[in-house]
C-alpha cells in the first residue's frame, strides 16, 4: 500500500471524533484527495472514495505494530522524500512531496514507536 503526502494541512474535525482518551494529533498532511494525521499513537489514513466524495474508508495503523522503518530524503533530481514500514499486517510506503518535512515526519513517527 502507497500513499502519497502532499503538505501539511489543517485538522479535519471528523478525525477528531476517533481519538482515543489520552491521543492528540501531532500533525496532519493532505494527500490527493485525502488527508492524513500523525497522532501520539498512530497513524490514521482517510481515504476518500467514489466520485462524490461521499464514501471514505479509514486506516488506523498503531504505532506498537510498526516492527522497523526506513526514511530516504529527497535527493537533486528526486523531488519526493519516502518512508517504508514494515508492520505486523504488511509493508507499506509513504511518499512525501513539497513542503513535507521528512525529518519532521521521522522524528514524530520515531517518537511515536519508540515511546509507546
Amino acid at each position: 500500500m502507497t500513499w502519497t503526502f502532499r503538505f501539511k494541512c489543517e485538522l479535519d474535525h471528523k478525525i477528531v471524533d476517533m481519538l482515543v482518551y489520552g491521543e492528540e494529533i501531532v500533525q496532519c498532511y493532505s494527500t490527493i484527495r485525502d488527508i492524513a494525521c500523525l497522532t501520539n499513537k498512530r497513524l490514521i489514513v482517510c481515504d476518500t472514495q467514489g466520485i462524490t466524495g461521499k464514501k471514505k474508508e479509514v486506516y488506523s495503523l498503531p504505532y506498537r505494530s510498526i516492527d522497523m522503518w526506513s526514511s530516504e530524503n529527497a535527493g537533486h533530481f528526486d523531488l519526493d522524500s519516502e518512508l517504508e514500514l514494515w508492520t505486523k499486517a504488511g509493508h507499506f510506503k509513504l511518499k512525501l512531496f513539497g513542503k513535507c518535512n521528512i525529518a519532521e515526519f521521522d522524528r514524530i513517527l520515531g517518537n511515536g514507536i519508540l515511546n509507546n
